[in-house]
């Protein structure tokens, strides 16, 4: 079990739970080293006062605000701790919402809360019950890493967890973006739900990392001075040439029946308007009948890995 990164309690009205947060995830990305390509040594990152250009150590760096252009205010850890603020050392539960009303925009990182100590094994498994019972998830506050936060309280295999949110006010507006005056025909969307039909799937544990795969190729390959990965295919349109969506559709809905076993047959399910239906079914024909691209060895390779796991 990793190490804990805060403790504290969950404020559950007059219940005070004893936890403990540990991280719900691990990084498994491959870090680089900044070096000296000359001689291979590491470059390092070094800490210099912008006022007498010397290095400075851990010890000699504080927090400072810019009150204004010539006035800095320091703050030491010992008065962040000591604000009066009751969500310093508890998440207090707030209140309780349905699951499905929350924004997944709004939710960040992912935590365990692990009981801390056996006084808080009953009422730990108290909230969770309640959560499980009233399918409801908690809204709460709490503070860490110098400011309050926002977070949610659910149950997953028993255990409590806790997502961090963002703030409302800082979750920008989408509404520039959506592009505006576009025309759609109802077979063009008719076709397009049905591809998500072909790919609905129950179980997402099935996906893994493929860049991760093939950076851990390249490593190996120039590692032990092997001949490096020939490129994978490049499959983007080129930029500003015309789509034909419908085509594109047709093609997508066949490649997913045939990624799950199922040949032969038109791609059409949903009824089109009249007079149309045959030459959409003509288009699918067509477009199933292409050779499929070719895997590139790097692709190969990683299959390999994912059949061996």
């Amino acid at each position: 079990m990793p190490r804990p990164l805060w403790t504290g309690a969950i404020s559950f009205g007059l219940v005070t739970i004893p936890i403990k947060i540990i991280s719900a995830t691990e990084d498994h990305s491959i870090h680089f080293r900044q070096v000296h390509l000359e001689d291979m040594g590491r470059v390092r990152t070094r800490k210099i006062c912008s006022i007498d250009g010397e290095a400075v150590s851990q010890d000699e760096i504080g927090k400072g605000y810019e009150v204004s252009k010539d006035e800095v205010v320091t703050v030491t850890d010992q008065e962040l701790d000591a604000m009066p603020l009751p969500t310093a050392k508890a998440i207090e539960i707030v209140a309780f919402v349905d699951a499905d009303t929350i924004d997944p925009v709004r939710i960040g990182d992912s935590y365990y809360l692990g009981v801390d100590g056996d006084v808080a094994k009953k009422p730990y498994t108290l909230l969770r019950k309640a959560l499980e019972r009233s399918d409801k998830v908690a809204i709460a506050k709490f503070a860490w890493h110098g400011r309050e936060r926002l977070g949610v309280l659910r149950v997953r295999e028993n255990a409590i967890v806790l997502h961090a949110m963002h703030w409302p006010d800082e979750i920008r507006s989408p509404e520039s973006l959506a592009p505006k005056d576009v025309d759609l025909d109802d077979d063009e969307i008719d076709r397009a739900v049905q591809l998500t039909d072909t790919m609905v799937t129950d179980d997402i544990s099935q996906f893994r990392d493929h860049y991760r795969d093939a950076l851990e190729e390249l490593i190996e390959a120039k590692a032990e001075d092997k001949v490096l990965p020939e490129p994978a295919e490049d499959g983007q349109q080129e930029s500003g040439k015309v789509m034909d969506l419908m085509a594109a559709l047709n093609a997508s809905v066949q490649a997913a029946k045939e990624g799950r076993g199922e040949h032969g047959g038109d791609a059409t399910v949903h009824e089109m308007q009249p007079g149309k239906k045959a030459a959409k079914k003509t288009t699918a024909k067509k477009t199933a009948k292409k050779a499929p691209a070719k895997k590139s060895p790097a692709r190969k390779t990683a299959a390999k890995k994912r059949s061996a796991s």
